[in-house]
């Protein structure tokens, strides 16, 4: 029926505000049905957004006075790289415990650190310019004893060049696993954020990187760990053995604490992280410094809900 207009004049038929979407493809509808259903987990997901763990083995008054000795002492106020001691000292004092790699400037060294770590050993380089070029032979695993490790430096400097440019290490065997790489950093736009993926060319070209805002809670941690799209590498694809996702997920919480606390950290890479089936082992760490940037806005950064 139409609508009476001023003066008794009936208009046209009523408007109905109500509308019903209209798609030229199946496709879009089911995308357009995807994302709705994404957002109202989402949605769910902020209503519950987990809790960040305490756990009382971290020295957050031990790790504030030495970072702020290690600023002071540091002239360069754009930020500067942390020893490899230092940001071991660091690491650990949040429960990030980092493998002992040991300087092998010869073959006599070699041995010599070998003996203090106890076989089987792995020989690495450390140089910039090779430390992720696996493609080159720069690793060498499971070595036995003494004369399968002075056979590989030989090799290895046969092959890649002088001692002295390659800067190997050698590092006891861990138990074999699946290797990741955890980092966090600020972000300009963002704060800080906490990043997880599997070590390797195919996820870094790939972009296989999930990241989360911090401080990550325990939901966070979860998430984080199964967002990307290599995750079914760490639950037992194709017969393979499950890796102990719980210590993963709480050294990426230690992480974020670390960061969360002390502002003038501003960035940690831990590459890689072999996750076994049970436990896991950091083999490399990188920690910078620098002053805190400026911060104007307050309080948490989030996505708005609307």
């Amino acid at each position: 029926p139409g609508a009476e207009a001023p003066g008794g004049a009936v208009a046209g038929p009523a408007v109905d505000m109500r509308r019903i979407p209209a798609y030229p493809a199946a496709e879009r509808a089911v995308r357009a049905m995807a994302e709705a259903v994404r957002y109202a987990q989402w949605r769910r997901q902020a209503a519950e957004p987990g809790k960040v763990p305490e756990y009382d083995d971290i020295d957050e008054a031990g790790a504030a006075a030495q970072i702020e000795r290690l600023l002071g002492q540091e002239a360069d106020t754009r930020g500067f790289t942390l020893s490899t001691p230092d940001a071991h000292e660091l690491l650990a004092r949040y429960g990030v415990a980092v493998r002992t790699a040991l300087p092998a400037s010869d073959p006599d060294s070699a041995a010599e650190a070998a003996a203090r770590l106890g076989y089987p050993v792995a020989l690495k380089t450390t140089a910039p310019h090779l430390r992720h070029r696996a493609d080159l032979g720069g690793v060498r695993l499971d070595l036995a004893d003494e004369h399968q490790l002075r056979q590989a430096y030989h090799e290895l400097t046969e092959t890649l060049g002088k001692a002295a440019e390659l800067q190997p290490v050698v590092q006891a065997m861990v138990p074999r696993g699946v290797d990741t790489v955890v980092r966090a950093a600020i972000d300009p736009a963002a704060g800080s954020v906490l990043s997880f993926g599997l070590a390797g060319a195919p996820s870094e070209l790939l972009g296989d990187t999930a990241h989360r805002l911090v401080p990550a809670t325990d939901r966070d941690a979860a998430e984080l760990i199964r967002s990307i799209r290599t995750a079914p590498l760490l639950f037992g694809w194709r017969g393979s053995a499950p890796v102990d996702t719980a210590a993963l997920e709480e050294l990426l919480l230690r992480v974020s604490r670390l960061v969360d606390d002390h502002p003038e950290v501003v960035s940690v890479a831990l590459e890689p992280v072999v996750v076994a089936p049970h436990g896991l082992s950091v083999l490399d760490a990188s920690v910078r410094l620098a002053p805190p940037p400026a911060r104007t806005d307050l309080g948490p950064r989030r996505l708005p809900s609307y």
